[in-house]
């Protein structure tokens, strides 16, 4: 499992080192990270070492030290090193050993301003150290129109950021532009939140994370995220002796005349997520479609309460007008059991909700539930802000808050939150959100009273809810990725997404066979 802190977090974990005078050893450490890391990518791509030519864009703080410091590394293995100072100082160690190696150093004025821009547009790398975690704010004066002209002119090389791309808050991942957007990150002693929750991750590029000696003072994490071995130690498993019933029957309200086809989706991720029985509850013409569709579906009549579930799924492919589907869904919601609702159901949900209920908003849907909260964010506020978004949206409603994205989150009532990156763009499709749905109800049914696997992650009980979540997504991204790769990374349908389910979650639990997952593990780089 990978855990991000934020910047406040890193630092305090530093002072224990700064206050024994290991503050030089710390900088030297990460330095030497950020130089390998770039020696690495440049070797990977074929590219030669000797005489490449590495434009350094140092801040005038530790984070321009760390870049200096890099820099004076790679001019020792035969690199072209020229530093641009964007303030009017730098860091006094950094700049010297810079300049003992040989790196050429240009001061940051208007009138120098367009040749320095295009010496960095033509250099093989480019690292950004301007501005480090403890910044506040974007880019001003001459170091934004830098970085502006940078990332408009036509770059030929690699962009490597220093901790985090300069503009990028650490604890929010919102971005104050200009950004220069990287092709990797290489941030120090432990992923920053911000580099893993949108629009931060849309400037990181991949994330490597360089120890520097600080973990055993790191506190609870403020933001993880979910991998391949947790997956197969999360993932529930049938018992020897399992039936249908012991293995969780999900109940499905969904579908409408308008959109039958999200109560077929809903269903077929539901199916391919290993749950025992799935009953549907919804308008006699949906219920044929589901039959024909799906012949393992029981289409059930009654009510809520006459039909024997351990989790509903609600909201898929309903709208406002579909009364009788929302009298459904909010006897489920207020059944007490656990309940995942898509969009469609939040005009059932009551005023307080409970975390055994997720939501699975996208940016707009979020905003709507916001306004219907007496809130005034619109889509735009949800999107350059969404780790702020969800927890928010956890912490008014009651409930556990997934907000689908390309790094999707999901937030605890608790505090307690999860990223997942393991799709494609190719899953911005119609249905793919109704097949989500139907995976984490499958979860959720199965889920039962134990948690011993959610502690032995570490997963506090109250938190197991988001866990499941974070679960639901890293399946169904992991099965989009799949669907496209088998296409040659083409498009994909939604149903060739719940289709792609079961052979992940069978890849992943082979890792669990071979006693792959452990307490905390950890592989980089971050995806």
């Amino acid at each position: 499992m990978i855990s991000a802190y934020t910047g406040t977090q890193v630092r305090a974990a530093e002072e224990p080192l700064l206050a024994a005078g290991l503050g030089d050893t710390l900088m030297q450490r990460a330095a030497h990270g950020l130089a390998s890391a770039v020696v690495h990518e440049l070797t990977s791509r074929g590219r030669r070492l000797n005489g490449a030519r590495v434009v350094v864009l140092a801040g005038k703080g530790n984070n321009g030290g760390d870049g200096l410091y890099a820099g004076a590394f790679l001019a020792a293995r035969g690199m072209r090193t020229t530093a641009v100072l964007t303030g009017d100082a730098a860091h006094p160690a950094g700049l010297a050993a810079f300049e003992r190696a040989g790196g050429r150093v240009h001061r940051l004025t208007d009138a120098a301003l367009p040749e320095l821009a295009a010496e960095a547009a033509a250099a093989d790398v480019v690292i950004d150290a301007v501005l480090g975690t403890g910044a506040k704010g974007g880019l001003r004066g001459s170091a934004a129109d830098l970085v502006q002209a940078v990332s408009d002119g036509n770059r030929r090389g690699l962009v490597v950021a220093c901790d985090l791309p300069s503009g990028v808050d650490a604890d929010t991942g919102e971005a104050a532009l200009p950004v220069l957007p990287a092709d990797v990150t290489v941030t120090f002693g432990g992923a920053k939140a911000g580099l893993l929750a949108d629009p931060g991750a849309d400037y990181a590029g991949r994330v490597l994370v360089v120890p520097i000696g600080i973990a055993e003072h790191l506190p609870q994490p403020s933001l993880r995220r979910l991998e391949d071995a947790d997956l197969a130690h999360l993932l529930p498993l049938p018992a020897r002796r399992a039936q249908k019933y012991s293995r969780g029957v999900l109940g499905v309200v969904a579908g409408s005349e308008d959109y039958p086809g999200a109560a077929v989706l809903a269903c077929r991720g539901a199916l391919a997520a290993g749950v025992g029985m799935v009953r549907y509850l919804g308008p006699p013409s949906v219920a044929d479609l589901v039959r024909q569709s799906c012949p393992e579906v029981v289409c059930s009549t009654g009510s809520v309460a006459d039909n024997r579930v351990q989790a509903w799924l609600v909201g898929s492919g309903m709208g406002p007008q579909d009364h009788d589907q929302l009298a459904r869904a909010r006897d489920a919601i207020t059944s007490g059991l656990p309940v995942v609702a898509d969009a469609g159901a939040l005009p059932a949900l009551p005023e307080t909700l409970a975390p055994h209920v997720v939501l699975t908003p996208h940016a707009g849907e979020l905003a709507s539930l916001f306004r219907r909260l007496g809130g005034g964010e619109d889509r735009e506020a949800v999107e350059a802000g969404t780790l702020a978004a969800v927890r928010q949206a956890a912490g008014r409603t009651g409930a556990t808050v997934l907000l689908k994205g390309a790094s999707t989150l999901v937030a605890a009532p608790s505090g307690d939150t999860f990223s997942q990156a393991d799709g494609t763009p190719w899953l911005a499709t119609a249905g793919s959100g109704d097949v989500l749905a139907g995976v984490i109800g499958a979860l959720l049914a199965q889920a039962g009273p134990d948690v011993g696997r959610f502690s032995e992650a570490g997963i506090a009980a109250e938190s197991r809810w988001a866990a499941i979540a974070a679960l639901g997504a890293a399946l169904h991204g992991s099965a989009g990725r799949a669907a496209s790769e088998a296409v040659s990374g083409g498009p994909i349908t939604a149903g060739g997404v719940a289709n792609a389910i079961p052979e992940i979650w069978g890849k992943v639990s082979m890792l669990s066979k071979h006693g792959a997952w452990k307490r905390n593990s950890h592989s980089q780089p971050l995806r």
